[in-house]
C-alpha cells in the first residue's frame, strides 16, 4: 500500500483557466502528489485537442514539482485506481455547479467508497472564470489576459485563428 497521499484532479480543461490553477496549486500544498488528468470529452466537443490541452496544462503547473498531468479517456474511478490515488478534487465555484458535482461525486463514491472526494472553491478573484467563458472570449478574440495563466496564453496565441473556430 503507497503511503503517499496522492489526489486526482480531473477535468476537461478546455483550456485551462486561472481559475483551474487556483485549485491546482491549493490542491499540491494539500497532498504529495497530485495528479491532473485532462479527460478526452469528446461529447463535450472541445475547442482543443486532447494534446493541446495537456501542453497547455504542463505549460501551466510546469513550476509545480508535485503535480503531474496525464490524458484519459475511461472512469475516473478507474484512472484514479491506476495512480493509487484515494481523493478526488473537484472545483466549486458557485451554487450552479453544487447540484452536479452533488450527483457526480456520490456516483463515483458508489463505484468505490474507500476514495473520497474533496471539494475546493477558487479565491473570489477567480470565482467567476470557467473554461466556456474563455472559449466564448477567444471566439470573438476578446480579451483573455487577465482568466488564462501566462504559458496557455501564449500557447493559444501562437495558434491560427482557423484552430479556434
Amino acid at each position: 500500500m503507497n503511503s503517499k497521499k496522492i489526489a486526482l484532479y480531473p477535468g476537461t480543461f478546455d483550456p485551462v483557466t486561472n481559475g483551474h490553477i487556483d485549485i491546482i496549486k491549493r490542491a499540491s500544498k494539500l497532498f504529495d502528489e497530485l495528479v491532473v488528468a485532462v479527460a478526452a470529452s469528446v461529447d463535450k466537443k472541445p475547442m482543443f485537442s486532447l494534446a493541446q490541452r495537456i501542453e497547455m496544462t504542463n505549460a501551466a503547473v510546469v513550476d509545480l514539482k508535485n503535480v503531474r498531468v496525464v490524458g484519459f479517456n475511461n472512469l475516473t474511478i478507474d484512472l484514479a485506481h491506476e495512480y493509487d490515488a484515494g481523493v478526488l478534487i473537484r472545483g466549486l465555484r458557485a451554487v450552479s455547479d453544487f447540484e452536479y458535482e452533488l450527483q457526480l461525486g456520490y456516483l463515483n463514491n458508489s463505484l468505490d467508497m474507500s476514495i473520497e472526494t474533496v471539494y475546493l472553491m477558487p479565491t473570489l478573484q477567480n470565482a467567476f472564470i470557467s473554461s466556456s467563458i474563455v472559449r466564448n472570449l477567444l471566439k470573438f478574440n476578446g480579451k483573455t489576459e487577465h482568466i488564462l495563466p501566462a504559458p496557455v496564453q501564449k500557447i493559444i496565441g501562437s495558434m491560427t485563428s482557423c484552430t479556434l473556430q
